[in-house]
């Protein structure tokens, strides 16, 4: 492959986005291929590099995928010196990545694609926001059922929209269970690592402060003792006449949005107090998050209270930073699960091959990190954009490759 980088031009005309076809490809040669080796017609390389690039196009599906390249199988045949002319059928496509793949090197390999390299500085404590969340991929769920299925738990940088490790998790477990392994996969050193309730969990909290890491976890009826510490300490002081109020450290941060026919406030009350007497490990601060919405048209108004607690002093996360911090987590809803669904249809996905699925949601996270790694926010039109201009990239492979071919 003697032309492997390829320029994009996604979002400004001016500016120019490169993706590196080369580097993916030299990548995915590392992948173990677990098919016997008279039945390798086609390099595993070959497929998952095909697979990226289709998907960048906006073909989601394995069909869609094997119908794109088979429309291309003459560009792609010249551009990876392929050994046939032609690309493999839908399912031959779904019995590579079902059968073929090592879950746990491909999901290295997206991880090393989309980890910066390191600089040799130790980052700041608290440097790195990494959200933990779960999303079970419906099209998998069995028919007639409400649950089952592949359930994948993932760690998302949100301010990079990459998936950092990932790791399905197991039908009669749950993300509890999950979340150890995920962090062993993890360098969590200057890491804030969020979670909601189920997170809250004693073992986890240490693992990861030992680890040289933070957490900030959500805190509901599952630590029972816990909320009751905190909402005592929130809750309005009588104070008797002739006395004074108890002496507290409360910090408080407030934002204010209006939008999409509402206003929307949130406030973050957050203390150090409780770090003095409770028992939960390695606790710095637990906070109070109210969340009211106004309609404008109707004047309806709802409250929601929420409480919390992380490891991060309050020298290092201040209650500005707490509510940055919780805004954050939850772009692993809107930058990845909703985009892997809306911009992939990864919930509609009809391929049940073995682990197919898995695999398919893992390319699926390392096309939405090469797109955030260049800031794109609207996958969408990113795809209609890179349809073109991959088109128009393996166009210039094989007219580059027909201008050195001497005439007969």
């Amino acid at each position: 492959m003697n032309y492997s980088t390829l320029p994009f031009t996604l979002v400004a005309p001016d500016e120019t986005y490169l993706l590196d076809v080369g580097a993916l490809y030299t990548q995915a040669q590392t992948l173990v291929d677990h098919r016997k080796a008279r039945g390798r017609q086609y390099p595993l390389a070959l497929i998952v590099t095909v697979a990226v690039l289709a998907k960048l196009a906006g073909y989601t599906h394995v069909e869609d995928i094997a119908d794109w390249a088979k429309l291309r199988c003459q560009e792609l045949h010249v551009l990876f010196a392929s050994k046939w002319a032609r690309m493999p059928h839908h399912t031959t496509w779904s019995r590579i990545l079902g059968r073929a793949v090592d879950i746990p090197a491909l999901e290295q390999l997206v991880s090393r694609l989309l980890t910066p390299p390191a600089v040799g500085e130790v980052p700041e404590r608290c440097s790195i926001a990494v959200a933990l969340d779960g999303k079970t991929i419906r099209g998998t769920i069995p028919r007639g059922q409400s649950h089952g299925g592949v359930h994948l738990l993932a760690a998302y940088v949100p301010r990079r929209g990459a998936v950092l490790a990932q790791i399905a998790v197991a039908t009669k477990e749950n993300e509890i269970v999950a979340a150890p392994t995920v962090l062993t996969q993890l360098d969590v050193t200057g890491v804030l690592l969020s979670g909601d309730a189920m997170f809250t969990q004693r073992a986890l909290s240490i693992q990861i402060v030992e680890a040289g890491g933070d957490y900030l976890w959500m805190v509901q009826d599952n630590q029972p003792t816990l909320r009751d510490e905190i909402e005592l300490l929130f809750a309005p002081e009588y104070v008797q006449a002739g006395w004074s109020a108890p002496a507290v450290d409360f910090t408080t941060a407030q934002t204010i949005e209006c939008g999409h026919g509402r206003i929307e406030e949130r406030r973050l009350t957050a203390s150090s107090l409780l770090a003095e007497y409770s028992d939960w490990p390695y606790l710095a601060q637990v906070f109070k998050l109210e969340y009211r919405t106004t309609e404008l048209c109707s004047g309806r108004i709802t409250t929601t209270v929420r409480y919390g607690v992380t490891s991060a002093p309050q020298q290092v996360v201040d209650a500005r930073g707490l509510l940055t911090a919780v805004r954050g987590h939850w772009g692993i809803e809107t930058g990845l699960h909703s985009r892997r669904d809306g911009s992939f249809d990864e919930d509609g996905m009809r391929t049940r091959t073995s682990q197919a699925p898995h695999v398919l949601a893992t390319l699926n996270n390392l096309a939405l990190g090469i797109l955030g790694g260049h800031g794109i926010r609207n996958v969408a039109e990113a795809q209609r954009a890179l349809a073109y201009h991959i088109d128009r990239f393996l166009q210039q492979v094989v007219a580059k490759q027909q201008a050195h071919v001497p005439p007969s």
